[in-house]
Parts: C-alpha cells; sequence; structure tokens
C-alpha cells in the first residue's frame, strides 16, 4: 500500500491537483492508467454535502489528467456494500469533512480491517488524513467544541501511521475558537506529549515500505514549541537512525550529515566526548550518547533504548565498520529493526569458511580452502594438492592482520609450532596470483544496484602490512562488465540489500585449472562495509557524485537522487613517518597540485591531502595524497613521485 497524506490535493482555490512538490506525479506513478476510484465520506448522513464532494473530486481527478474508469463515493447509501468496493478499488480518497464524524463511520464499516490486504493508493484529504492515525488527535474545529469539557480530542484511528497532521496551515494558523487560540492555547499545551506536523495545502507525506517522506513547507509542533523542518521543493523523512560510532573513521560524519539533510533523526552512539566530536558531526545528531566502552554490549544496549524511548521505533542501525558488524546484528534482532542483517544472517559475511558456501551456491569461483583446525597433517596434504605458497588468516577478521604466507612444508610446520594455542581460529587457502580489485556498491532493499565503483590495488594489502610499504592504488574511472557481473552475482548470492559494499576480487594473472581463464575474476572476500579509509572520498572524486549521499538517499529514500558528472582515474598514494623521501611536501603540491598539473583542467591533480589516523596507518600509511587524471597513463608516474625514497 501508499499512503498519501495531505489536507488538500489543490492549492487554494484550484480545481486540479497541485504540481508543487511533486504531488501529481507522486500520485500518478501510484495508480494504473484507468483507476477505480473509491471516495470515502466525512459526512455520510449528508447527501448534500456528499454529493458537492463527489462533484468537485470527480473533476479535480479529470482536470490533472488522470481518466478514470469509474468513481464511487461511500457514504451511508452503500456502506452495506464496503468490503466490494474497497476490495474493486486501486485508489482510496478519505474525504475531508469533520474528523469525529467520519472516524465513527470508518469504524462502522470496518475500513481498518478492509484495508489489511490493500495494495493500491489510499490518499487522505484533511479529515481523512487525520483520521489514518493509529491514534487520531482531533483538535477542537466548530463553534462550542473547545469550550465544551466533555469534547474528545483522541480516538482509534485506522493505524496507517503514527503521524498526527494538522492541515491547512496557512487557513488555521492564526484561527480562534471559543476564544480560544488554536495554535497557542490548544495544540500547543497538547504537544507535550505528543508530535504534530503542519503544513500548507500543496504539501504532503508519502508512506511506503515502512518509510515516511514529508514533501514541501512544514514544522514540527512538540514540546510546547513549533520549528520549521523544511521548505518548499525539500524533502524531510521520519527516520531514526542509530549510527554507532559515528566518528571513526572521520570521514564518516559525511554520512550522518546526508542523513541529516534527508531529514532523518540521526542517533549518536561512542565513546567520545560531545565536544571532542567534530563540527559536521555535533550539527548532523539530533541526539547523542557517550558510553563507557563501546565493546560492552549491554552499555551499547542501554544507550539504544534511551533513543527508542525518546524518539519512538528504531528504524535504522548501522555503523559501517566491519569491526562493530556483529553487535550491529545483534542489536537489529533485539530491538526488532528489520533493515539490515540480524544475527541468524551473520556468520556468513564475518567468517572466511562461511563464506565459500555462498559462493559456491552462486557459482562464483574462489580459491580452495581448509579450516587449520583439521590439523597439520590435513592441512599438509591441502598444500601438496594447491602447490606452495598457501596463505593463514584468521577464519573471523578484518584486512590483512593476523595473514601468513608459508612457502614450504617446513614454514607450515613452524607456523603450526608458533599458533599452537589458536591455529583453529585460522583458515588456511591457496594462493592466487593476479590483481587484486574491489567491487564497491550500494544496494538498495530490493537487491539492486544504486552505485557501483572499482577499486584497483597492485600491491596487495598483506604484502603493504607485513612489509611496511607505502599503500598505492587508484579507483578505475569505469567499472567493466565483467567485474559488474560477478559482483551482482555475489550480491545475490550472499542475499545483500540496504547496504553499502566492498566486495575483493582478483584478476586472475593466467589460466588456472578450476577458477578461469586470464583476465577472469576470482572472489577474494565481501566485506559488508564501504572501503576503508578515504577511498569513498576517492570514488566521489573519480565519479563526480557524493556516495555518502547515495547511502543516506538509500537508507531514507531506498533510491538514488545524486547524479554523477565527468569520470576521472583517481589515485591515492601514502608516505610513512618513519622514511626520508626525496621529493617534499611542497614538492607534490608543485607537481600535482589542482591547477597546476593541469592549467587547463582544474579538476585534474591533488584532490586531497591529508593525514590517516593511526590506527589505520599500518595498511594505508600515514600522509595520504590523492589525486585526480583523465588517463591511467598518469597514475604510476604520481606513485613514483610520491613514494620515491631518499
Amino acid at each position: 500500500m501508499t499512503l498519501i497524506l495531505t489536507g488538500s490535493p489543490t492549492r487554494y482555490g484550484e480545481d486540479r491537483f497541485t504540481e508543487d512538490n511533486g504531488f501529481l506525479a507522486t500520485v500518478r506513478a501510484s495508480i494504473p492508467l484507468r483507476p477505480r476510484v473509491l471516495l470515502v465520506s466525512a459526512a455520510p448522513d449528508d447527501e448534500a454535502f456528499t454529493e458537492s464532494v463527489l462533484a468537485g473530486m470527480s473533476l479535480c481527478i479529470r482536470n490533472s489528467g488522470i481518466d478514470p474508469s469509474k468513481i464511487t463515493m461511500l457514504d451511508r447509501r452503500n456502506c452495506g456494500c464496503a468490503a466490494e468496493l474497497v476490495a474493486q478499488a486501486h485508489w482510496i480518497v478519505l474525504c475531508g469533512g469533520h474528523v469525529p464524524t467520519q472516524n465513527r463511520f470508518l469504524h462502522e464499516i470496518h475500513l481498518k480491517e478492509l484495508l489489511h490486504n490493500f495494495r493500491g493508493l489510499v490518499m487522505g484529504c484533511s479529515a481523512g488524513s487525520m483520521n489514518c492515525a493509529d491514534m487520531v488527535y482531533s483538535h477542537p474545529e466548530l463553534p462550542g467544541e473547545a469550550a465544551d469539557p466533555s469534547y474528545k480530542r483522541w480516538f482509534k484511528g485506522l493505524g496507517l501511521t503514527k503521524l498526527r497532521i494538522i492541515p491547512h496551515y496557512y487557513q488555521v494558523r492564526d484561527a480562534v475558537i471559543d476564544g480560544q487560540r488554536l495554535f497557542e492555547d490548544i495544540i500547543f499545551p497538547d504537544s507535550y506529549s505528543h508530535s504534530f506536523y503542519t503544513f500548507p495545502d500543496g504539501g504532503y507525506i508519502v508512506s511506503r515500505s515502512g518509510r515516511e517522506t514529508l514533501y514541501g513547507t512544514a514544522w514540527e509542533i512538540s514540546g510546547g514549541a513549533m520549528r520549521q523542518i523544511s521548505n518548499e521543493n525539500q524533502v524531510y523523512t521520519f527516520m531514526n537512525v542509530v549510527f554507532i560510532s559515528p566518528h571513526f573513521p572521520q570521514t564518516y560524519s559525511h554520512f550522518c550529515a546526508a542523513l541529516k539533510r534527508n531529514g532523518a533523526n540521526v542517533l549518536g552512539i561512542a565513546d567520545t566526548p560531545w565536544g571532542a566530536l567534530n563540527d559536521e558531526l555535533r550539527g548532523s545528531l539530533s541526539d547523542y550518547y557517550q558510553v563507557r566502552n563501546l565493546e560492552d554490549y549491554e552499555e551499547v544496549y542501554r544507550a539504544v533504548a534511551w533513543f527508542a524511548h525518546k524518539w519512538g521505533h528504531i528504524d535504522w542501525i548501522e555503523s559501517n565498520n566491519e569491526y562493530w558488524l556483529e553487535q550491529d546484528a545483534r542489536l537489529r534482532t533485539d530491538f526488532n529493526v528489520n533493515s539490515g542483517i540480524k544475527l541468524d544472517s551473520i556468520d556468513g559475511i564475518k567468517e572466511k569458511s562461511e563464506m565459500k558456501k555462498y559462493y559456491a551456491a552462486g557459482g562464483i569461483p574462489t580459491a580452495r580452502q581448509i579450516k587449520a583446525a583439521e590439523g597439520l597433517e590435513a592441512v599438509r596434504a591441502f598444500a601438496r594438492k594447491t602447490g606452495y605458497p598457501i596463505i593463514a588468516k584468521p577464519d573471523n577478521g578484518v584486512g590483512a592482520s593476523g595473514t601468513f604466507k608459508m612457502h614450504s612444508d617446513q614454514e607450515l610446520e613452524a607456523w603450526f609450532g608458533e599458533h599452537a594455542s589458536n591455529y583453529g581460529a585460522f583458515v588456511v587457502e591457496e594462493f592466487i596470483t593476479g590483481l587484486l580489485t574491489s567491487y564497491d556498491a550500494i544496494y538498495n532493499s530490493a537487491g539492486e544496484p544504486l552505485f557501483e565503483s572499482m577499486g584497483v590495488y597492485p600491491t596487495p594489502i598483506m604484502d603493504i602490512v607485513h612489509g611496511n610499504l607505502d599503500s598505492c592504488y587508484y579507483v578505475e574511472r569505469d567499472v567493466p562488465a565483467a567485474l559488474s557481473r560477478i559482483g551482482r552475482r555475489t550480491v545475490k548470492a550472499f542475499g545483500i540489500k540496504s547496504r553499502f559494499v566492498h566486495l575483493e576480487f582478483f584478476k586472475l594473472d593466467r589460466d588456472r585449472e578450476g577458477l578461469g581463464k586470464r583476465g577472469d575474476f576470482v572472489g577474494l572476500e565481501v566485506n559488508m562495509r564501504p572501503a576503508g579509509g578515504y577511498t569513498p572520498d576517492m570514488m566521489n572524486f573519480a565519479h563526480s557524485t557524493d556516495v555518502f549521499q547515495i547511502w543516506a538517499d538509500m537508507v531514507t529514500f531506498d533510491s538514488r537522487r545524486k547524479g554523477s558528472g565527468e569520470q576521472y582515474w583517481c589515485a591515492y598514494a601514502s608516505r610513512r613517518d618513519c622514511y626520508r623521501y626525496v621529493n617534499s611536501h611542497e614538492d607534490i603540491l608543485a607537481n600535482f597540485g589542482a591547477g597546476v598539473y593541469s592549467p587547463t583542467d582544474p579538476a585534474l591533480g591533488i584532490c586531497m591531502c591529508q593525514r590517516m589516523p593511526d590506527a589505520l596507518s599500518d595498511a594505508l600509511g600515514n600522509q595520504v595524497y590523492m589525486a585526480r587524471f583523465s588517463s591511467r597513463k598518469d597514475i604510476q608516474p604520481f606513485f613514483d613521485f610520491v613514494c620515491r625514497r631518499a
């Protein structure tokens, strides 16, 4: 079901649906070409009023370019056929009028139950929108109601939304009823326990697939005060998003800022004092809970529980961080948050041995593997089949940490001796030679890609970590069709939805039996989070876009709203503090600085230079330079210039 809540689908005095804020387009997208329309009266016993509403709404529908196959008014005269009429309708309009009067009629015809399996469009107008709430707020409207101590302001509604609206903002903002100001004397005091949303005609709320989005100028009334939350041609989404550790890596504040721009309540949990957060993050968080230790699940659980108590149901829990992946899943499970991975499916994306099963199910070639827990002799026999070298790495681990390469039986025996107490936590794989690449993508809830990118890592991360080498890699301008195909197959095999993912593949440098031909892609590892360090920024530079915003749009709208511009290669070169280099920082900027490297195209050259946080420096270096190029051939000279040691 699609639900639209509005005060009036027309601007004041007009006889057609407004196109402002995309209203007419939203309606058209939610109905078939010749819809059967059912209007539900707010005055079922007033035939004259009901007939005038039928005539007026029919005129508006047709004047808006919509050609209905049938328009029917449901009132007292035909209420015995309510079930049949609802079942036949594509589009149900809950008409405006007196809220309590319509509310009684809706319950008499059992509309809430009749809508249980409805798959079309329900559109509320004024009183109709107000009656869609689970608990309806019916402020006094007619003379005598404000002065009547027995007048009831709360009713059970249709339960289609938890939102309560005050329609027709410009018409009612200064209204006085029985000597009382509608807003200051009636609605504001009632808002200490409840929140209301008010907007002028032309604004509206759409609820679809659990997401509620407001379009146009609007205000929230809560705690006895009113604040504007959006302007004309803007959107505001009603979501509570808990972001775990939003301060690390430091660029993750961009995710929170993008969510905030989309109107989400961003609720941060971290172990850092509020004052230590950067300005962007502090400005993006609607609330913040500092814990003593993020490793303490009970403490983090209490933080989420506090947010749920204060802000209502939690719609999304995310860290975008591999380290907290299991904790995120546990929190989603405990708080019944259905927008991400839960505990029942976490093993397949955390344990490398479990990943193999999903790769196999998707027909994706991967390196052969054995669990070290099977013992030295079994692993030695495995190595005879695959040949040396072989790789041992933690079954549940992040990046290249704890990874070992062995070239002989003697080294294998030595490794088992050194890991006598914990070798069972490792898996052993055949060593594949080729170019390490990544498929980076953002997927919606239907498992469809909203964004795709390719990373190329000429020196494997394992070699960089163990050899204390400088880190150099780049983001490709385009994603090869073969990588896109195998990336999408992998996503489907793992059942990935509503995530930013970083999937690693080897591009074979020679034919390998059982894996593929030279140039084929072979699955290495899935990571259910964005690529590390400043790689998301590199994607922005390469594709002239904003992946932080694309991710936030996926979360809040389940769609992509940010486009892409000119396409480039973006290269990353880092230095380590422990080495001396031939060319100085000033030399790098003088040769590759923006506007210097290419005076005719100032978009080329250095686009970012930054210190890498110490926690990430083992794999990514200490001082980082990123540059954008229009040709792949310019990348290696940039690497050489930055990383040439003295």
